[in-house]
């Protein structure tokens, strides 16, 4: 007996198993320097783990509401308003157990086998997985670092077609670190409606930009689905909880698939998501700011140790590079950095073939760490002339 056909479609999320082999390198006492992974290195708001320690005393852990507890999906709307000035019924959102859920939901939802979905090359490794699974097609959009790896409007409209149901974004993006430029998202968004598709916007990067302003699709279009979740502004990645924001036609769809398949999202995370939302201002504001002086440090070193970077990212933690002049095989050069350096990195594969020759660093480590690190890389370069 073999697993069913889908699972053979689904390819290894490359991070992983990069992060694999440094714990086992690690529990043969080797230090490693993390730059591989996207997960945020500070621990939880305070207010969340107060928030969670009360909840749990008031024995608040039976089912909630399978679209989420209304006073998150109030928060969540209150928060969009506030932040956005978009108005956002919470009879329209649908809290889940992460991000990921969210769009399998989705996508489940949305796409019949053969629809198509509009996505960039590079992009987050697991997008075209979810499409593939639900026997949709992701259908890639080369993007370049010249033009810091934004969609341009002619690429996408080469791509559209009868199967064509929706164009997928993500800024600020994984694993660029770029920002969609708030005329770009109009542009997009009028060949979405020219051909009557949707948009979904993949905002789980929104709150860490650090020169301009993100935009929330909400705020050009309601033909549009919203992915967020608390793991990387609130670093609550081990909490598990997101939330999709869906037209009204859609939402009873997904409110039965979350019934069947999830019941309900965790219900101490979704109240300590509220205290995320309504009290952790000032710990997420110093977050940031750390944030990005570490990445005003991390964008020098590397510039200094001869990389190319063409648009400076100004969101999320990571800085997308352009390895080629050292390798075209970005997996066995993240592997050989790994094995030579000790540092951990992502190959530009994991993100679709156009982020071959690339390799991803993430800051979001401690300022000390990145210092070893970056020395240990340039010591790496080093040895290679």
């Amino acid at each position: 007996m073999e697993p069913a056909d889908r699972c053979k479609h689904i390819t290894p999320f490359i991070v992983m198993e990069i992060l694999e082999k440094i714990h086992q390198m690690e529990e043969k006492g080797i230090d490693v320097i993390h730059m591989e992974i996207g997960e945020p290195d500070f621990n939880v708001p305070e207010c969340v783990n107060q928030v969670s320690m009360e909840a749990f005393s008031r024995n608040e852990t039976h089912y909630t509401h399978s679209l989420g507890d209304i006073r998150l999906r109030k928060a969540i709307s209150d928060y969009h308003k506030q932040t956005y000035g978009t108005c956002i019924d919470p009879e329209h959102i649908l809290v889940t157990s992460g991000t990921s859920p969210a769009m399998l939901l989705l996508f489940s939802a949305l796409i019949n086998p053969g629809d198509e979905v509009i996505i960039s090359d590079p992009h987050y490794a697991c997008y075209e997985n979810f499409i593939n699974y639900v026997l949709g097609v992701p259908v890639t959009v080369p993007v370049y670092e010249e033009d810091g790896f934004v969609y341009t409007p002619e690429a996408i409209r080469e791509k559209i077609t009868p199967k064509t149901r929706a164009i997928f974004l993500n800024s600020p993006a994984n694993p660029t670190g770029n920002v969609i430029p708030c005329e770009r998202m109009k542009q997009i968004v009028e060949i979405a409606r020219t051909n009557d598709i949707y948009i979904i916007s993949d905002e789980i990067y929104h709150g860490l930009v650090y020169e301009g302003k993100e935009h929330s699709i909400f705020e050009f279009t309601s033909k549009a689905f919203v992915l967020n979740g608390f793991s990387k502004l609130f670093a609550m990645t081990g909490l598990r909880l997101g939330y999709l924001i869906s037209p009204p036609e859609f939402i009873r769809a997904l409110q039965v698939l979350q019934q069947n398949f999830f019941i309900c999202a965790n219900s101490i995370a979704q109240l300590a998501g509220v205290a995320a939302l309504t009290d952790s201002e000032t710990e997420t504001r110093a977050m940031k700011e750390r944030y990005n002086r570490r990445r005003i440090y991390m964008i020098d070193r590397l510039k200094q140790m001869g990389f190319d970077i063409k648009v400076e990212p100004t969101g999320a933690f990571y800085v997308f590079v352009n390895a080629k002049h050292i390798s075209s095989d970005s997996y066995a050069l993240a592997l050989d950095i790994l094995e030579k350096a000790h540092i951990g990195v992502t190959p530009g594969i994991d993100f679709g073939a156009n982020g071959e020759g690339f390799i991803r660093f993430s800051y979001a480590n401690s300022m000390d760490n990145l210092r070893i690190g970056l020395d240990r890389m340039e010591g790496y370069l080093a040895s290679l002339k």
